[in-house]
């Protein structure tokens, strides 16, 4: 009864919708910019209008072609692209345009970097919560943003709501939701909860008398995909279940359970075996000391008779003085009275028994030295677990690693050892993203966390960062164990979770 109502409980955990991490949205919103058109009469530069757009690469942003209409028509019409994080924005010109299904694409004019989304091509259910991320006109009115505020990087505005499945615009394949929009939303995303792009946000339903709920379009996944398809670009997909880090912990902790019930039932087969081993040894050897110990009585016994009748006939010899015969029985017999003698004491101890049975029981194979120091070395390739992985915006591809027993890989990077294990952070200046990179040569597995932080948090862990200089590989033990010092304190500055888990099973290299 109760191993049934456990199986309930995580049946119904596990079939629950996939609650929305707070965090995963937020990361989401640094790829969502602000489209803001303005017109220049060649001195002064003027507000014409803003919509919102997100980064399908670092220089590519997806918005609704309604929103950059004007720039076909109009030469005097200028786009400018601004994040939701920095200091500055970019100027943008148009390089597709789809009006059949309300898409553009926008490619900056200089060289920037925003971090871009993943799209998500597979369905979704019905009911689904969904969220829009974008800049809503009437929130800058709100706020009483002037101009010169709204050209410069602020966060987006993200609403939540849920899909309804089955209802779809005429004109072209559309998303019905009610993750609250406004002017200014279109061309912005419409996000899974794990912040991967389902659809752009493109309408709304009209009120007829100020009662009506207010319902929202988006274009769908499979208009984006043959739009890109035409634009020849191949952005971010990711088709992975949407699962939650807190999920995975919990699917982890389920497995290290039933790796040590594996175990300890193993170690209790194995005493078992060992201990039946031990008896039938102990008996086997019970009757080997047994039958020795009767072997030898019996020959000790044989010499004295022997002895015995060769003193008998020494002593009948000596009577017909036949001195060299008697002579020569005498001395057999003696010889055979210390065979005797000698038989009887080199006849197995009882107390023998339980060394002879030590002696009989097979010894387990164990590894050498060399293969126990060679564990999870060498040139490996490493696959990714998708079952023990959570995705959002990574390419997912296998890893090839070299890994030797002082903590270097690959020959050029050394990685840091510490109470947790041998790992390495990785703070690059041209993406907002941080890796924890870590390594178990005991299991041969490989693990990337990665945490998609905001600019001013980069910032900081930049700064940290730059404080030291990791070791070479020719560093050793110490020098690994400094940089696992040093790398605790940039660990101390990241959240709790990550965004993404990617954890790799590694096998030597054919």
């Amino acid at each position: 009864m109760i191993r049934f109502f456990v199986a309930a409980l995580l049946a119904l955990m596990f079939s629950s919708p996939v609650l929305a991490d707070p965090a995963d949205i937020s990361a989401a919103s640094r790829s969502v910019v602000r489209i803001v058109l303005v017109q220049s009469d060649g001195d002064n530069i003027y507000y014409v209008g803003h919509g919102s757009g997100v980064a399908i690469a670092p220089n590519l942003v997806l918005t609704n072609a309604h929103v950059v209409e004007s720039l076909r028509s109009d030469d005097s019409l200028m786009a400018g692209v601004v994040p939701s994080e920095g200091r500055n924005g970019y100027m943008a010109k148009l390089v597709a345009y789809s009006p059949q299904n309300d898409l553009a694409l926008l490619k900056l004019s200089e060289p920037g970097s925003i971090p871009p989304a993943a799209l998500y091509p597979g369905e979704m259910t019905d009911g689904a919560d969904v969220f829009a991320v974008g800049y809503p006109g009437n929130v800058d009115a709100a706020q009483g943003l002037d101009l010169s505020q709204i050209v410069q990087p602020q966060p987006a505005v993200k609403t939540r709501g849920s899909l309804s499945a089955g209802r779809s615009s005429n004109a072209f394949e559309t998303l019905l939701h009610t993750a609250p929009v406004g002017t200014g939303n279109s061309g912005g995303p419409l996000l899974d909860a794990c912040g991967r792009i389902i659809g752009i946000n493109s309408f709304g339903t009209v009120s007829q008398n100020g009662t009506d709920s207010p319902f929202f379009f988006a274009v769908s996944m499979r208009e984006i995909a043959a739009f890109l398809k035409r634009a020849g670009v191949t952005p971010r997909v990711n088709g992975l279940p949407c699962r939650s880090i807190a999920e995975l912990n919990r699917s982890e902790a389920e497995l290290l359970a039933e790796e040590e019930a594996r175990n300890a039932a193993l170690a209790q087969q194995k005493e078992a075996a060992q201990s039946k081993a031990k008896e039938e040894a102990r008996r086997s050897a019970e009757r080997e000391v047994l039958t020795e110990r009767d072997n030898l009585l019996a020959l000790a016994a044989l010499f004295l008779v022997t002895a015995l009748g060769s003193g008998g006939f020494a002593m009948l010899k000596s009577q017909q003085s036949d001195q060299r015969t008697a002579k020569r029985a005498a001395i057999a017999a003696v010889v055979l009275i210390v065979a005797a003698l000698v038989t009887w004491i080199l006849r197995p101890p009882l107390e023998s028994i339980d060394h002879r049975a030590d002696d009989l029981m097979t010894p387990a194979p164990e590894s050498s030295a060399s293969e126990t120091a060679d564990a999870g070395t060498g040139k490996m390739t490493c696959v990714v677990d998708t079952n023990r992985s959570r995705v959002t915006v990574s390419d997912v591809t296998d890893v090839a690693l070299e890994w030797t027993p002082t903590g270097c890989v690959n020959g050029r990077t050394q990685y840091g050892y510490s109470s947790d294990g041998w790992s390495r952070i990785l703070v690059p200046n041209g993406e907002d993203t941080v890796s924890v990179n870590s390594y178990d040569p005991a299991t041969r597995t490989y693990k990337v966390e990665r945490f998609l932080l905001g600019f001013d948090a980069m910032a900081t862990v930049r700064a940290e960062r730059g404080k030291f200089a990791p070791p070479t590989c020719e560093a050793g033990e110490e020098g690994a164990r400094q940089l696992g010092d040093q790398q605790a304190v940039i660990k101390a500055l990241l959240p709790p979770e990550p965004n993404e888990r990617l954890l790799y099973h590694c096998n030597p290299a054919p």
